[in-house]
């Protein structure tokens, strides 16, 4: 008896046609077109994670810098600071007391310098 693979088909072009939800008309209705797009956007969302991360360190590095400069020192010179005192920081919480917490990151600050 042969067997006929139109369930297993179906069920693949579902899923494809409910993860192009929201695409253009063509993307949506046909499959081909829509798994090529598919395929795309995942490549564009990982790349796009990627350059997140590469885009919120260049914030955070901006902040410190700035915050650094408000109290006589630069940034690489901060951070070599940070390093030697043995403080474990990281440039997230750093940039976010140097932009709220004025007073904590002065404090910081000092503790690197000697």
């Amino acid at each position: 008896m042969r067997v006929k693979r139109g369930v297993p088909g179906h069920a693949k072009h579902i899923k494809i046609r409910k993860a192009t939800k929201g695409m253009t008309h063509s993307n949506r209705v046909s499959v081909k077109r829509g798994k090529q797009a598919l395929t795309k956007a995942l490549q564009f969302a990982t790349r796009d994670r990627k350059n997140r991360k590469r885009t919120f360190r260049e914030l955070w590095n901006t902040r410190i810098n700035a915050g650094a400069r408000l109290n006589g020192t630069t940034y690489s010179k901060l951070i070599a600071g940070l390093k030697a005192a043995g403080i474990t920081l990281d440039r997230k919480i750093l940039a976010e007391l140097a932009v709220n917490e004025p007073a904590a990151f002065t404090a910081v600050v000092k503790a690197t310098v000697k």
